[in-house]
């Protein structure tokens, strides 16, 4: 029995020592002009369901949740941020050649219509993130004018 206190304050301090872990957050309060919404200006109801389901991780500006004060979650959420900001970043978008667009079009199209984004670990969570069939389906085809007009 004593070997399990030992080994459960152990743990207690490794967990309290790595809250003093800094991480790298992913915030600003600037919205550049080559930034998706700002360059493409899609309708309304379009920039609220990609603010809410696609920028926390694929923008400069993470709307961060409670939890990420806790290591290692913030760790966790640190690397998927930087992940999906690798994968595609929306502050980005007019940077990108028109090739590259219109690949990036293809690949969010596939992926929403696919399940795979807005990811579930994401959801499980962000309940607000979900997206319903008619939502799914209005930036489908948002996002299919976008690629047709850079054709």
């Amino acid at each position: 029995m004593k070997i399990v206190k030992i080994i459960a304050l152990i743990l207690l301090v490794v967990f309290v020592v790595i809250q003093f872990v800094p991480t790298e957050r992913n915030q600003s309060d600037v919205i550049p002009k080559s930034d998706f919404v700002m360059v493409n200006k899609p309708p309304k109801n379009v920039s609220m369901i990609l603010q809410e389901s696609c920028y926390d991780c694929h923008s400069n500006n993470t709307d961060y949740p409670w939890y990420n004060k806790i290591q290692p979650v913030a760790w966790f959420l640190e690397d998927h941020i930087k992940e999906g900001k690798a994968e595609l970043n929306f502050n980005e978008w007019d940077s990108l050649s028109s090739r590259r667009k219109s690949s990036k079009l293809r690949s969010i199209i596939k992926q929403i219509e696919s399940g795979e984004m807005p990811l579930y670990s994401y959801t499980l969570i962000h309940r607000d993130a979900i997206l319903s069939t008619s939502e799914k389906e209005l930036v489908i085809n948002y996002m299919k004018q976008i690629k047709d007009s850079l054709q």
